[in-house]
Formats: structure tokens, C-alpha cells, sequence
């Protein structure tokens, strides 16, 4: 397997989701914040959450959904389709891009713990026997939870201390939404294959409303610290959430989907630029 399919495999589109997440948000959000940037482990670890992370997360994820993603229109030309030939190969490259970075773990008992929740939520959020990927609800929050980690990872890594309660709760209303409404456009696959997501079990539209409850609980709950990026966040999620919820076909659905996850890479860089401001500001 060269390593140009293992790219394509690792959604380059998606690296910034765990990239950014841990030296733009979580970091940041630390009592170091921009002064960890010279220190070496700040950009090892930047390294590794941008994309062998993803090589891990996708990677698994596509080797356990083969039977599903035969079936997606999707995978065919937007995404890649990972054959069962392909497993061993994509198994050595997620053991080569993933262990040599344990070595440089800190010692840190939050650090390893959060790290490990990552770890655990990507990995059997696919694999059996949790494969929480067919288990409406726990699918949305294993999928919420390798994302949360990876921002609380940062924040102790990066000298955080406590815990980062008010971000961990918006993290988690926010990616869950995400993970809910990346579930929709996959509905008639899922439902072709008999797997059971949030989305194939609430149906399109009860998904798309659980999501506009997500993303405005997200944004009531930073709404004191981050005001204007709770206040574009919400009406940017929840215009989404509408447009899409008005679709009458799957091709005008995956379209407005298309567009995720730049709308994410934007209200993501909204956040880090409120962290870096209110870091210049102490």
C-alpha cells in the first residue's frame, strides 16, 4: 500500500478536525499556551494529530465498514474504499504512525488518562467487540469523545491545570452534532447494510433537529466566555442544520455536506483566534 492511499485513507480534508483541536484549542486554552510552541513535544504531537491520528481513526474505521461502504455512492469517488486485500498493509502503516509517538507521552497521570480516553474512543468507536459506530447514541459520543480528548490532551500537555469543564461540554455537544449530522448523508447506505446508526434511527429530520439542539447548547454554554464565536457559531450551525432539513433529495443533502467541513475549519479558527486574543490580553 503506497502512502499516498494512506493519505487519501486518513480524509485529509478532516486533519484539521484533530490538528487544530489539539495545538489551537487545546494548547491554547492551557496556563502555557503560546509559550509551549518552542518547546519540541508542541510540535511532535501537532505532527501526529494531524495526520497519523487520522490514519488511525479512518483507517480502522474503513477496514471495519467495508460491507457498508460497498454500498456508498460516496466512496467511489469522494472517499476511498478500503478492500479487505488492503487490511494487513493499512494495519502495519497504523502501527508505524502511531508507536513511535508513545514514546514520547509525558508522564503525567491527566495527560495519559486523556490520551488513552483518544485512543480507546478511535479505536472502538469501529472495532468489535464495542463497535460503538452500530450502537445508536454511543456512536455520537464515542465520536464526540476521541475529539474532547484530543483538546484535553493539549490542555494538560500544555501545562493545564483542573479540569476544563466548560470546554469539555461544549466540546462534546459540538462534536456530537458534528458526528450526528455527518451520520445523514450516509442514512440509505447504513440502512442497505443493517447497521444502526443515530441517524438511521431517528431518520433525516429527527437528526437534523437533535443537532440544532446540540449546537445551540454548545453555544449557550461558551456563551459567556466566547460570546462571539458562541453567537456566529450558532446561527452558522443552525443555518445549516435548516438548509439542510429543507433538501428533498440525497444529491442536495450531500452537497451542503460538502461544504461541513470548511464551515468547521472556520469556526474552529474563530476559536483559536479568541484564545490567542485573550492570551495577548493577560
Amino acid at each position: 500500500m503506497t502512502l499516498k492511499k494512506v493519505l487519501s485513507i486518513s480524509r485529509p480534508r478532516f486533519w484539521l478536525y484533530e490538528g487544530a483541536t489539539f495545538a489551537l484549542i487545546g494548547v491554547l486554552a492551557s496556563a502555557t499556551g503560546t509559550a509551549f510552541i518552542q518547546n519540541p513535544l508542541f510540535w511532535i504531537w501537532s505532527f501526529y494529530f494531524l495526520i497519523p491520528a487520522n490514519i488511525l481513526i479512518y483507517g480502522v474505521n474503513d477496514m471495519c465498514d467495508y460491507e457498508t461502504d460497498k454500498l456508498n455512492p460516496k466512496k467511489q469517488s469522494y472517499e476511498t474504499l478500503v478492500t479487505p486485500v488492503m487490511h494487513p498493509a493499512l494495519w502495519r502503516w497504523i502501527a508505524f504512525t502511531t508507536i513511535p509517538f508513545l514514546f514520547f507521552l509525558p508522564y503525567e497521570k491527566p495527560a495519559l488518562i486523556s490520551f488513552g480516553v483518544f485512543i480507546f474512543c478511535a479505536v472502538f468507536y469501529s472495532l468489535p467487540p464495542i463497535r460503538a459506530k452500530a450502537r445508536p447514541f454511543l456512536d455520537a459520543l464515542f465520536s464526540a469523545g476521541h475529539y474532547v480528548a484530543t483538546g484535553v490532551f493539549g490542555y494538560y500537555i500544555g501545562g493545564g491545570d483542573g479540569v476544563p469543564y466548560v470546554g469539555i461540554l461544549a466540546g462534546m455537544l459540538w462534536a456530537t452534532a458534528m458526528h450526528a449530522y455527518s451520520a445523514v448523508p450516509d442514512i440509505n447506505a447504513d440502512t442497505k447494510a443493517g447497521i444502526p446508526t443515530i441517524a438511521t434511527f431517528l431518520g433525516k429530520k429527527m437528526t437534523l433537529l437533535l443537532c440544532a439542539l446540540l449546537y445551540t447548547g454548545s453555544a449557550l454554554t461558551l456563551a459567556s466566555q466566547m460570546p462571539i464565536v458562541a453567537v456566529t457559531g450558532g446561527i452558522v450551525f443552525l443555518t445549516l442544520m435548516y438548509l439542510s432539513y429543507r433538501t428533498t433529495t440525497d444529491d442536495e443533502l450531500f452537497t451542503l455536506y460538502t461544504y461541513f467541513p470548511l464551515i468547521n475549519t472556520v469556526i474552529g479558527a474563530l476559536v483559536s483566534i479568541t484564545l490567542i486574543y485573550g492570551i495577548i490580553m493577560k
